[in-house]
């Protein structure tokens, strides 16, 4: 039950926090630059190279900590993309670069007794 006092998300591990941090980096990584949002940027970059990074090391998970350092150098990146004026056409999937407007194609394969290997579709 949350108290009303009570104004900030309190997450219960360190996935818990990088997914809420993903969340928000994916909701203003397209805003205009501003001197306020940079600062709520770098703050959150503090956090996840401080107090974050620190429970990751008591958790002792390996893959995650890889996440982690994945999601600094990305957040990172953006900062460095954006004082540049660029856009930055990415957004972060699973604490990972995903390129925007990428094409992903699919691909039914089906295997019949031919010698031609797989077939990618059948005419």
């Amino acid at each position: 039950m949350k108290h009303k006092n009570q104004r900030y998300v309190q997450p219960q591990n360190v996935h818990d926090a990088m997914m809420t941090i993903e969340k928000l980096f994916n909701q203003y990584r397209h805003a205009p630059l501003t001197q306020e949002l940079l600062s709520y940027h770098q703050n959150l970059i503090g956090r996840l190279q401080g107090d974050i990074y620190q429970e990751a090391v008591r958790e002792n998970n390996a893959a995650q900590l890889a996440a982690l350092t994945t999601m600094i150098q990305l957040m990172q990146s953006w900062t460095r993309t954006r004082m540049t004026n660029q856009p930055f056409h990415a957004k972060m999937k699973h604490f990972k670069f995903a390129a925007e407007n990428t094409v992903q194609f699919k691909r039914h394969v089906i295997k019949n007794n031919s010698t031609s290997g797989h077939r990618s579709s059948r005419h």
